[in-house]
């Protein structure tokens, strides 16, 4: 009989909490837990990634699709210090995660042996860290009580990444433990008196707005919030890089609250007279840099749900906070009683017709026409379509003109870091496909893809498929954006000499295809929804699209100053 040693009941209890993927680079620290993927080959597939950092952005994508932990392993040291960004990536985004590192054996602990290095004072945990709980595990019998304590401490209050250290001699010993039952997350809402205190504050208001978003959130928890917004007759507006919260196609939609805010909205969230925020910490982003909503204190009204005490009233003090998980809140939303009529009814049809206005595109130079290219995307890809990025001027396309039906709809469609991470599209729009056999499609700009373009080999090794359009215009176009205003006619450090895109994804196994008109790409387009392969769509872009967009956001600022002062 084969002894069962630590690294096989580890997997086991990632079994018991239902994980079917993890995502990592092999190190000769967690060898044993390498081994135990191979016996259970059946159950669980371990993904062979290129990098830490695409390893962890898989896993922070995993987190974001399925509520529960996305699951990471890296080896120690240079490992964890790779995968790190995808950590904080999932703690600023309120992502489950946990990363499991494989760590010195226990006998050459503290003598700077190789590769080692102080977890817990890398990683947090704080409000300022990198995780909500970094733990090492000495004792190989306790596995199940740390494994079930991480997923608990990932997924309940605000959502986030625990990170668990496994030396590597842990985990080649003899266990008689047993996994642990999977564990659910806990729903929590406020006290009672919370919901009379929110009707009758509504009742008092004339402009009030909902801005929804944040980590946990589920398709019946987001069907709940329309209900209540129908109820009600709210306009409901998304935060930051969750707009698939809210279905953006409902006729009381106001829009995106985040990076290029649309002025109209930017002067709606100021005149705004009650502000119901359902999720979202209120980051910077969502906030236009705790300037449409100042700090600390607001001018509107504020009421606050979210899931975690501690972040309530941190930044904004709140006239209302509620400690609530978005299942609980909106099903207990959904059931508050509206009067038959209320006076804002006017200021919600205005609010979706301003978010229509702004659809319209404008005219921009050169033979590429973006707003055309993202409407071909929208006429194309079916509704369940996992719609990925990571940070760069180039997100502003699809965040602006593309329209997500999203949880209301079932399905979460929308995958992109709110740290504004670059790198994350490419290997998170292969981990949603590899995760969910729907189809991932991928928006990068050229600096983007080349930091996790490598991850295309993980793609084609595991038989996953995505459609990466990559915008060319041979420049870090949001650090240039912003040299053009601050700087002008001093352009340093910004400026790209990049490979043959196409040719590149040719080499790893995917079609590349690159055009230079806006005509060329929906045959293209249709083309890659055909091929069973993945493919990647380089677009030529125009520089001086990049100047275009600086000046408006020039115009956008100022409009929101002169807003401001009246």
């Amino acid at each position: 009989m084969t002894t069962k040693i630590a690294g096989h009941l580890l997997v086991e209890c990632l079994l018991a909490q239902g994980v079917t993927h993890a995502f990592g680079v092999p190190g000769e620290s967690y060898l044993a837990v390498l081994d135990g993927f191979h016996l259970h080959r059946e159950h669980i597939h371990f993904v062979i990634c290129r990098q830490e950092g695409g390893a962890a952005f898989m896993a922070e994508a995993q987190g974001k699709l399925t509520g529960r932990p996305g699951i990471c392993f890296v080896t120690r040291g240079p490992g964890a210090t790779n995968a790190s960004i995808g950590v904080h990536t999932a703690f600023q985004d309120s992502t489950p995660m946990v990363l499991f590192v494989g760590d010195v054996a226990s006998d050459t602990r503290d003598r700077e042996a190789f590769q080692e290095m102080d977890y817990t004072h890398f990683f947090g945990p704080s409000t300022k860290g990198m995780a909500k709980r970094v733990e090492r595990v000495d004792d190989p019998e306790r596995l199940p009580e740390y494994v079930a304590r991480a997923f608990a401490t990932a997924m309940n209050g605000r959502p986030g990444p625990v990170v668990l250290v496994l030396p590597e001699d842990m985990l080649t010993r003899p266990v008689k433990a047993q996994a642990l039952s999977r564990v659910e997350p806990v729903q929590t809402w406020g006290d009672p008196g919370s919901l009379s205190t929110l009707r009758t504050m509504l009742l008092a208001a004339s402009r009030p707005l909902v801005i929804a978003g944040g980590g946990g959130w589920t398709p019946p928890a987001a069907q709940a919030l329309q209900r209540f917004a129908e109820n009600w007759q709210l306009p409901v507006t998304n935060a930051f890089r969750f707009q698939d919260t809210f279905d953006n196609h409902h006729p009381q939609y106001a829009g995106d609250v985040g990076i290029g805010i649309a002025p109209a909205l930017a002067a709606r969230v100021r005149d705004a007279d009650l502000i119901l925020a359902i999720g979202p910490r209120l980051g910077e982003m969502t906030t236009g840099g705790y300037t449409l909503l100042q700090a600390p204190k607001t001018r509107q009204t504020l009421v606050h749900v979210h899931a975690s005490a501690e972040e309530l009233n941190r930044v904004y003090q709140a006239d209302l906070a509620i400690q609530a998980t978005m299942n609980a809140a909106a099903h207990a939303l959904e059931g508050l009683t509206a009067p038959d009529a209320v006076p804002w009814s006017e200021w919600t049809r205005s609010a979706h017709s301003a978010y229509l206005d702004n659809l319209k595109p404008q005219s921009l130079p050169g033979d590429i026409d973006m707003p055309a290219i993202v409407a071909t995307v929208q006429k194309h890809l079916p509704a369940d379509a996992v719609l990925t990025n990571g940070a760069g001027n180039f997100a502003s396309w699809m965040h602006r003109f593309y329209r997500h039906h999203g949880l209301v709809k079932g399905h979460k469609t929308q995958l992109a870091p709110t740290v504004g991470a670059m790198g994350y599209g490419v290997p998170a729009g292969i981990a949603a496909n590899l995760l969910t056999g729907r189809l991932a499609f991928t928006i990068a700009g050229d600096g983007d893809f080349l930091m996790n373009g490598q991850e295309l080999a993980t793609a084609v090794q595991h038989g996953g498929k995505s459609i990466i359009v990559l915008l060319n215009n041979g420049m870090y176009g949001t650090i240039r954006m912003h040299q053009e205003r601050e700087y002008p006619q001093h352009v340093t450090g910004s400026q790209l000499q990049n490979p043959d895109f196409a040719a590149l994804a040719q080499a790893y196994g995917y079609a590349g295809v690159r055009i230079h008109r806006t005509q060329e790409f929906e045959p293209v387009l249709i083309a890659a929804l055909q091929r069973e392969q993945g493919t990647l769509i380089e677009v030529m872009l125009d520089p001086e699209l990049i100047t275009t967009r600086a000046t408006l956001s020039t115009i956008t600022q100022a409009a929101l100053d002169k807003q401001a002062q009246s």
